[in-house]
């Protein structure tokens, strides 16, 4: 008997949905909560595409998670940004947020392209550095037409790093005794993603913790200009002279900056809030599954080495480098 076509649409939603339930599961396990869900959802649907194939019967499903889900995933994303806090109390922490993403770009693009690994993950590989890791590659990726599987390599590079490194700053902290100001303005101006961010800065405290967020939400709040930018050098590089005169605006971007003003200017209540984290990272995860089945073994062993080499190098330079400067201001 032949599934009706809206029964796979379902089934692939289906399967996106309890591959991110897993996840979810999973990472409250002890040794796995420091990898975090997103990580564990790109890794089981990689595993599953090596052993099992790429489910086709439920593409449009799955399609559906890596393109909707995602996109809607980022716009919610904006609720996690108070424009005013960021820009008076967290001015010269944004100050700093600029240059570790302008240094994050430009140090991966170059490195990269010197050490002859491939050009298109090395951009993405950069915005997810300087910026918010997976969230700012994916917002990121439709503007520079990368391929699914691009993108997909890419976030798991950044949520594989971006895990180690975090250890690595708990451990620094532990040894040297940090000041909370320090550590965590230092955690939230070079960890990765906000939930490296998270992990790293709750380590020393309350304290910390929040100087690391309003650090983190810096780079966030700069995905905007970093976009319109990468919009214009789109526009003006395109080697179809059809496209040259037309920007392909990504609309949920706009989507993102009206959620940061509502979240910024509305008092919204605590348990609606709560609900919307859920859901924001529910769609995230579900949208890494489907991201994941995009990617093979072989891409990863041919493709993701030396663009891995120069993330784990730049990264490296960027925690050297604002652990020095913030020692100057804190």
């Amino acid at each position: 008997m032949k599934i009706p076509k809206y029964n796979n649409f379902t089934l692939g939603l289906g399967f996106t949905f309890i591959i991110a339930l897993i996840s979810l599961l999973l990472s409250k396990i002890p040794i796995l909560e420091n990898i975090g869900s997103l990580t564990i959802a790109i890794l089981i649907a990689i595993v599953y595409r090596h052993f099992k194939g790429y489910p086709t019967r439920y593409r449009n499903g799955i399609e559906f998670s890596s393109k909707r889900l995602l996109k809607f995933a980022i716009i919610l994303y904006g609720l996690k940004l108070n424009i005013n806090e960021i820009i008076t109390k967290g001015a010269t922490l944004l100050a700093v947020d600029v240059g570790v993403v302008i240094f994050s770009i430009i140090g991966i693009y170059f490195l990269n392209k010197w050490i002859k690994g491939d050009a298109k993950l090395g951009i993405l590989l950069g915005i997810g550095t300087g910026i918010c890791g997976a969230a700012a590659i994916a917002a990121t990726s439709s503007i520079l037409k990368s391929r699914e599987k691009d993108t997909a390599i890419s976030i798991g590079i950044i949520a594989l790093i971006g895990t180690i490194f975090s250890l690595g700053y708990m451990l620094v902290d532990s040894l040297l005794s940090l000041s909370p100001q320090l550590y965590g303005a230092w955690a939230g101006t070079s960890l990765h993603e906000i939930a490296h961010v998270v992990l790293a800065a709750d380590f020393s405290g309350n304290n910390a913790l929040s100087i690391a967020l309003l650090g983190k939400l810096g780079r966030v709040f700069l995905l905007i200009p970093v976009s319109i930018v990468l919009i214009i050098i789109m526009k003006y590089t395109s080697k179809d002279s059809s496209e040259a005169h037309k920007i392909d605006i990504p609309y949920f971007l706009i989507g993102f900056l009206i959620m940061a003003i509502v979240h910024t200017y509305i008092d919204i209540p605590g348990g609606i809030m709560q609900f919307l984290d859920i859901l924001t990272n529910l769609f995230m995860m579900m949208a890494m599954v489907a991201l994941g089945l995009n990617v093979s073994f072989k891409d990863l062993k041919n493709r993701a080495l030396k663009p891995l080499v120069a993330v784990i190098i730049i990264s490296g330079c960027l925690s050297v480098l604002t652990f020095i400067l913030l020692n100057l201001i804190y």
